[in-house]
């Protein structure tokens, strides 16, 4: 097992959930080694793999059983022992100019206190990389993902496109980057986003949100104008084309699905 040099590692515990990731689990635990002065992953089931090679890697491997993405990673985070969290998801990684910069934070200034100190939340910059290139335009070159933060945050509850409750708490941005090598092929991807087209559907229903049959088409609309028009994804090529045609797809399909629920019992 890789050990992490405890002179040199930060008061942050780095955080992953992962399930069947074995193919990216190492890249993502190695790139927190070092800085962090521990790596938990969480695992929830994987039948590859991962464990073997997250703890390899040098990662803590603790199991619990799918409970969903907010609650998921509240428990990740709880099992964290340091005052700092740093969370990835397994198909991202922290390159090496980004945790200069968290580390930076981390260093007294002349008036004795640390630049960590200024927030209880820091935003990152994450590029995501899909089919072998990155893309650099059309909104997902430079998002803002809130990834350090204090141990005592907690997402609230979602099915999907979980948020840290940010009430009461200060939030700034680290120009540190993140990369997310979101998909391992498009045919994969496609199931992803279906996937999450109905967890958003079920849970906007749940909140009581009724959808008409054209709101399906004017957001799937008003994302292609915004994000591959008017923010230059088209300027990313043909991966740019097929990667903004899946999240159009998935926009009509998520609120298509919202449409066809509006006279479903509301779940529990």
């Amino acid at each position: 097992m890789a050990v992490i040099d405890a002179e040199r590692s930060l008061p942050i515990s780095g955080v992953v959930i992962a399930k069947n990731e074995a193919d990216r689990i190492e890249r993502c635990v190695r790139s927190l080694l070092g800085l962090c002065a521990e790596v938990v992953v969480l695992d929830s089931g994987s039948t590859d793999d991962t464990v073997a090679r997250a703890r390899a890697a040098g990662a803590r491997v603790e199991h619990q059983e799918w409970l969903g993405f907010s609650s998921q990673k509240n428990v990740a985070i709880a099992r964290a022992a340091q005052p700092w969290v740093l969370l990835l998801d397994a198909d991202e990684w922290l390159v090496p100019s980004g945790a200069r910069r968290v580390r930076a934070l981390f260093a007294a200034r002349p008036d004795g206190n640390a630049s960590i100190e200024r927030a209880d939340i820091w935003r990152l910059r994450r590029r995501t990389r899909f089919l072998g290139r990155s893309l650099r335009h059309g909104g997902w070159g430079s998002e803002a993902v809130e990834r350090l933060f204090r141990s005592d945050c907690r997402y609230l509850p979602a099915r999907v496109h979980e948020s840290l409750d940010r009430r009461g708490k200060r939030v700034l941005r680290l120009p540190a980057r993140i990369e997310h090598d979101t998909a391992r092929n498009r045919a994969e991807y496609e199931t992803k986003l279906d996937g999450y087209a109905e967890l958003f559907a079920r849970q906007r229903h749940a909140q009581g949100v009724r959808g008409f049959w054209i709101d399906a088409w004017l957001h799937a609309g008003a994302y292609w104008l915004k994000n591959y028009w008017l923010r230059g994804g088209f300027l990313d090529g043909r991966a740019g084309a097929i990667y903004h045609y899946l999240h159009s797809r998935y926009v009509f399909r998520k609120y298509r699905t919202l449409w066809r629920l509006r006279d479903t019992p509301i779940e529990p």
